[in-house]
C-alpha cells in the first residue's frame, strides 16, 4: 500500500493531510475528517489499511489537532471545510467522496453546502446538524468542561505527538469553543445538499437515532443507517472501540455498499 503525506495552506493555516492507496479506476478518492479531539490515527487507524485495498484514502488532521498546528483563528465548520478544499486543490482532486466523524461530520456538512461540486458522496457519522440534537445538560456541560473531561486515549495521543507544553490544552479549548459556539444548520440549509448522503448513528450515540431520522429526511434522498454500538465503535475509532473491532467490521460491508453504488 503507498503512502504520502503533505501540507496544503489556507491562510495562516496549513493542514496536514495523509494519502493511502493508489487512484482506483471508477472509484472516487474517500476523504476522512476525525472528529474532535481526534486525529486520523486515533480515528481511523484500524478503518484505512481495509478502505486503502480498494479505494485511495485521503485523511486530514483539524486544526490544532494531530500534525496541523493551531492558528489565532476560532475552529470552525467552516473555516475546517475550506482547509479541507485547499487539500483537494493542492491534490488535483476535483471530487471526492467524504466520510465525516461527529465533529468532523460538521466539516463535511459544511463543505457539502459551500461546495458541492467536490463532494461526489457525503458519509455523516454520528453527526447532529442542529441544537436540539442534544438535551441542554449537553451544552451546559461543555460550557463548564476542563480538560480532566477529555478521554485518556486523545490525552496519551496528543502528547505523544506534540509534548510541547500547552498543546494539548490549546487542543481542548479549540474544541470545547467550536462546540459551545456551534451555531447549528437549519433542515432548508441541508436541503441544499446535492451528494448522495448516508446518515449514520448508533442505537446509544450521542444524538438520538430520531434525530439522525430527521437529518436523513432534511437531505434529499439521503439514506440512513443505525447501528448498534456508541459513538464511534463502529467506526475502530480508539476512545469508542478500546480496541474491539467487531462493529467496525459489521458496519464497513455498509459504508462499501453506499459509497460504491
Amino acid at each position: 500500500m503507498t503512502f504520502t503525506h503533505g501540507y496544503a495552506a489556507n491562510g495562516d493555516l496549513r493542514m496536514y493531510y495523509e494519502v493511502h492507496g493508489q487512484p482506483a479506476q471508477d472509484t472516487s478518492p474517500l476523504l476522512l475528517i476525525p472528529g474532535g479531539g481526534s486525529t486520523i490515527q486515533t480515528n481511523f487507524a484500524n478503518l484505512i489499511p481495509l478502505l486503502a485495498t480498494q479505494r485511495q484514502v485521503i485523511a486530514v488532521d483539524e486544526e490544532g489537532h494531530g500534525r496541523t498546528a493551531a492558528t489565532d483563528r476560532p475552529l470552525t465548520a467552516d473555516n475546517s471545510a475550506g482547509d479541507v478544499l485547499a487539500v483537494l486543490d493542492q491534490l488535483q482532486l476535483d471530487g471526492v467522496d467524504v466520510l465525516g466523524f461527529s465533529a468532523g461530520g460538521h466539516t463535511a456538512l459544511a463543505l457539502a453546502m459551500q461546495n458541492p461540486t467536490r463532494v461526489r458522496r457525503l458519509n455523516t457519522a454520528s453527526t447532529f446538524f442542529s441544537r436540539d440534537a442534544v438535551p441542554d445538560e449537553f451544552w451546559e456541560g461543555m460550557e463548564s468542561a476542563t480538560l480532566d473531561n477529555m478521554p485518556a486515549a486523545y490525552q496519551d495521543a496528543d502528547r505523544s505527538l506534540n509534548p510541547e507544553p500547552g498543546h494539548l490544552e490549546r487542543l481542548f479549548e479549540l474544541d470545547r469553543q467550536r462546540i459551545v459556539g456551534f451555531p447549528g444548520w437549519s433542515e432548508q440549509d441541508l436541503a441544499r445538499i446535492t451528494a448522495p448522503t448516508l446518515v449514520v448513528c448508533a442505537d446509544q450515540d450521542v444524538m438520538s437515532p430520531e434525530h439522525a431520522v430527521r437529518m436523513s429526511r432534511a437531505i434529499p434522498d439521503a439514506r440512513l443507517l443505525i447501528v448498534p454500538g456508541g459513538h464511534g465503535d463502529y467506526l475502530g475509532e480508539l476512545a469508542a472501540s478500546d480496541g474491539d473491532l467487531q462493529d467496525m467490521h459489521a458496519t464497513l460491508p455498509h459504508l462499501l455498499r453506499f459509497l460504491d453504488a
